[in-house]
């Protein structure tokens, strides 16, 4: 209970508005790169706290939000094969492919299951082995590491009947990515705790000199992200752009080398498309040539599935920091957790989740005012 406590105190949340209140006398738009944070952000009501010269944007940070479609739909037409066991957490059973969801291929009879960890499914794979134990490995730099143990176990182990199915980006190519945008308007970044806990720092002090923005690495709960903020203000109102971490209790400059050397020995860097955004350079991971035998893409020849995403939807848009998620105009009609149109409605990090969570009677009872 100890941080529950301590990062959510009052008192002290009061302190750092008031200081980035005193702070702020020009126009400033921060984006959270993470999915957490912003959850952190819309459930504490911090973006309605801050003065009005503070705009935080919500960027693609929910790993969930931008797997690509086609990645889903592959994702279905593996776990619809028989003697396919198909193993996921349990936020991704929800997500919406081109017409159906992992859900409905599990009502349908397929052997679809939410594990807790990736070694749950190796360990399928041992008690089944008549059967194709295949893991969806989605998400940033901070789930890789365990998917390239479980890979990394299954060679060693000899078990040949375990593939991964991968979907792993990386942040620092999407913020690149963001600043080259010719729409883009982000001038700052909050940088994701838990991805700089495993990586570490090394990557930002050239993107922030490079395109002229402060980093503040920080954390998830209230006074992480105020204190986050306060410092992100103090560098704009100032003119400087540098890399500084604020959460020194996780985040040390070098990261975690022995998940760094698992990741750099399983996987190699690749292009990955981005859900809502496109195709980013070296922007993922992929399974190195040694490892390649537990590619359940190739395993299953669904390399060359391409799909298109819905008219309606407008995630895309929200990802990249573009609009806020009730501006879309299916938002809580067409498109509803129950009967999601984009993944950022179904994510337990996505910014439209958060806004439908937490923020849908104040946009309802606005829009009948």
């Amino acid at each position: 209970m100890k941080y529950l406590d301590e990062f959510s105190n009052p008192d002290l949340a009061r302190r750092l508005l008031d200081q980035i209140h005193q702070a702020a006398t020009r126009r400033w738009a921060i984006m959270e790169v993470c999915g957490g944070q912003t959850h952190s952000i819309i459930r504490h009501g911090i973006d309605q706290l801050l003065p009005d010269e503070v705009e935080m944007i919500h960027g693609p940070g929910c790993p969930v939000c931008v797997t690509p479609l086609e990645i889903i739909d592959k994702a279905l037409a593996i776990a619809a094969q028989p003697g396919v066991i198909f193993c996921s957490f349990g936020d991704m059973l929800r997500v919406p492919g081109s017409e159906q969801d992992l859900f409905r291929i599990k009502s349908a009879g397929g052997d679809v299951r939410v594990v807790y960890s990736p070694l749950d499914a190796l360990k399928l794979a041992r008690e089944n082995p008549d059967r194709e134990v295949v893991f969806f490995g989605i998400g940033f730099e901070t789930t890789a590491p365990a998917n390239a143990m479980t890979v990394y176990q299954a060679k060693r182990l000899g078990i040949t009947n375990f593939s991964l199915l991968v979907s792993h980006v990386l942040v620092p190519p999407a913020i690149a990515a963001i600043m080259e945008s010719p729409t883009c308007r982000v001038q700052a970044f909050l940088a994701a705790g838990h991805v700089c806990s495993v990586m570490g720092t090394s990557e930002y002090p050239a993107l922030a000199e490079r395109y002229q923005v402060p980093i503040v690495v920080t954390g998830f709960e209230p006074l992480d992200i105020l204190e986050g903020i306060r410092r992100t203000v103090l560098q704009l109102e100032s003119g400087r752009h540098e890399l500084e971490n604020a959460y020194a209790r996780a985040v040390t400059a070098e990261g975690n080398q022995p998940a760094i050397r698992m990741l750099r020995d399983v996987f190699e860097v690749t292009d990955r498309a981005w859900r809502g955004i496109g195709l980013i350079p070296r922007s993922g991971w992929r399974l190195a040539p040694e490892y390649a035998d537990f590619d359940a893409e190739r395993r299953f020849s669904v390399t060359d599935i391409h799909t298109a995403e819905s008219s309606l939807c407008r995630s895309g848009e929200v990802l990249q920091g573009l609009i806020k998620p009730h501006e879309c105009e299916a938002f809580g009609r067409e498109c509803t957790p129950r009967n999601p149109l984009g993944a950022t409605m179904v994510s337990s990090e996505g910014a439209c989740a958060a806004y439908y969570l937490y923020r849908r009677l104040e946009i309802v009872g606005a829009a009948h005012g």
